[in-house]
C-alpha cells in the first residue's frame, strides 16, 4: 500500500432538498457513515430550481419588473441558505464539521455540474421513490445522478 496517497482528504457530498427523506439520507448518512468520513471532507449542497417566471410575464402582460425577479431569486436563495443552515446544525449535533454550498439550477445538473467542479469522490442522496408516471412527468434525480455523475453515488431510500 502506497504512504503518500493517504495524506489527501476524500471529499464527500450529500446532497439535500427541503424533503422528509433528505432529512432522512442526512440523519443516516451521518449516523451509519460517520467512522468512514472522519477524515473527510463534508460538504452539504442544496440546489436552487431555475425559476420558471413565465406566469409572471403574463400576468404584468409582458413587462415584468426586474426588481420583482431579482426579489424572487431572493427569496429562494434564502430558502436554500435557510435549509442548509439547519443541515449543518444537524451536522454539528453529530460532531461532523461540513461545509455548505448551493447553485442555481435543474437540481439533478446542478448535483452533477458541482460533484465534478468540487472533485467529489462520493455523492449521497435520498430517493423519494417514486412511481413509473411520476418518474416519467418529474424525472429522478437520483437515477440521473446514479448515471451522470462523475463519482460513485450512494442512494439511501427510508424504509
Amino acid at each position: 500500500m502506497e504512504q503518500g496517497r493517504g495524506s489527501e482528504k476524500k471529499k464527500v457530498m450529500v446532497a439535500i432538498d427541503d424533503s422528509e427523506i433528505s432529512h432522512y439520507t442526512l440523519e443516516w448518512f451521518l449516523d451509519k457513515l460517520r467512522d468512514s468520513i472522519a477524515d473527510s471532507d463534508v460538504i452539504i449542497f442544496t440546489a436552487q430550481p431555475n425559476s420558471d417566471l413565465g406566469y409572471l410575464h403574463a400576468s404584468t402582460f409582458g413587462t415584468t419588473p426586474a426588481d420583482l425577479v431579482a426579489s424572487i431569486q431572493e427569496n429562494k436563495k434564502k430558502i436554500a441558505l435557510f435549509l442548509l443552515d439547519k443541515a449543518k446544525d444537524i451536522c454539528a449535533r453529530h460532531g461532523v464539521d461540513v461545509e455548505i454550498m448551493t447553485e442555481i439550477g435543474d437540481p439533478k445538473e446542478a448535483i452533477c455540474e458541482a460533484v465534478e467542479k468540487l472533485n467529489i469522490q462520493l455523492l449521497v442522496l435520498g430517493s423519494h421513490d417514486r412511481g413509473p408516471v411520476q418518474r416519467a412527468i418529474q424525472g429522478s434525480v437520483s437515477s440521473y445522478c446514479l448515471h451522470n455523475a462523475k463519482c460513485p453515488v450512494l442512494v439511501v431510500k427510508k424504509p
